[in-house]
């Protein structure tokens, strides 16, 4: 048996050269780009994607340039909220035309190339018990052609929706140029903070500053303070989203509550920690 040392060269697969032909077609993709944040929490089920399409309406309502990258391939659920579900890609030129909503976001999600709901996505392995090996490797491979292929043109803002899990963070960050930072998502629960405890340490260990921790649900349920947890961990607390049923029924329609119903305390709030996340990125 072979081991790596004994192998000379790459076979003439050229792998190497594959992977930095499309990382560097990623850097001058999003060049563009001025700013690049992931909205992460470790934990699911907090409603990190609602918060990722709220924080989109409300920079786009404002008259910046958005883009949302949905990075859950698994559980893609950002063409819905954001309102281009069933949208048709383009191809153009050099890249993809990304569906843009009635605000004007950028999308580009997984969502839009299943053939129909029920379609899982698959990888291709001699067996599939051993498409487990190659999950990570695929997945980030996937992320990584969404990024490069992407015609994301001149953005403000380009947020990443990551699915959950600890680990994703640091795959994105190693494969995204300059990434400004992370939103780390939570609910008043101690599960919940149990998991996003990792995710803080996480994302400061992948260089990925975090800019600020948001409560979602606030008042659903009696909890743990956020604004404890944010302490502990020495980043600020960008706000509490109060619990409001008709913002998760507005994502099902893939309408803008905070458009929608500007008024209402929740719609209040996500505008609140918009403003907060734009000052902490520089950007007020």
């Amino acid at each position: 048996m072979k081991r790596y040392r004994d192998i000379a060269g790459d076979g003439g697969s050229n792998i190497a050269g594959q992977v930095e032909a499309q990382q560097a077609r990623l850097r001058s993709r999003l060049a563009a780009v001025k700013r690049i944040v992931a909205v992460v929490s470790g934990k699911g089920g907090v409603g990190k994607s609602s918060l990722t399409a709220s924080l989109a309406a409300c920079f786009a309502s404002d008259g910046r340039r958005v883009g949302v990258l949905d990075a859950d391939l698994n559980g893609p659920t950002m063409a819905t909220m954001l309102g281009v579900r069933g949208r048709q890609l383009v191809v153009a030129g050099d890249g993809v035309e990304p569906p843009v909503s009635a605000l004007g976001v950028k999308v580009m999600s997984m969502d839009l190339l299943l053939p129909s709901d029920a379609a899982p996505l698959e990888w291709d392995a001699a067996t599939q018990a051993e498409a487990h090996t190659w999950r990570g490797t695929m997945e980030a491979n996937a992320l990584r052609e969404f990024l490069a292929d992407t015609r994301w043109g001149e953005l403000d803002l380009l947020l990443l929706d990551l699915p959950p899990g600890t680990d994703r963070l640091a795959t994105v960050a190693g494969l995204v140029p300059g990434l400004a930072g992370t939103v780390v998502v939570t609910i008043p629960s101690d599960v919940a903070h149990l998991v996003v405890r990792k995710s803080l340490t996480v994302a400061a260990q992948a260089k990925a500053p975090v800019l600020g921790l948001v409560e979602n649900m606030s008042g659903l349920f009696p909890g743990p303070d956020a604004a404890a947890l944010a302490r502990d961990a020495g980043v600020p607390l960008l706000g509490r989203v109060p619990f409001d049923p008709e913002l998760a029924a507005a994502a099902d329609r893939g309408e803008a509550f905070v458009t929608l119903r500007p008024d209402a305390p929740a719609a209040r709030a996500l505008r609140a920690i918009a403003a907060a996340l734009r000052a902490a990125l520089g950007d007020a």
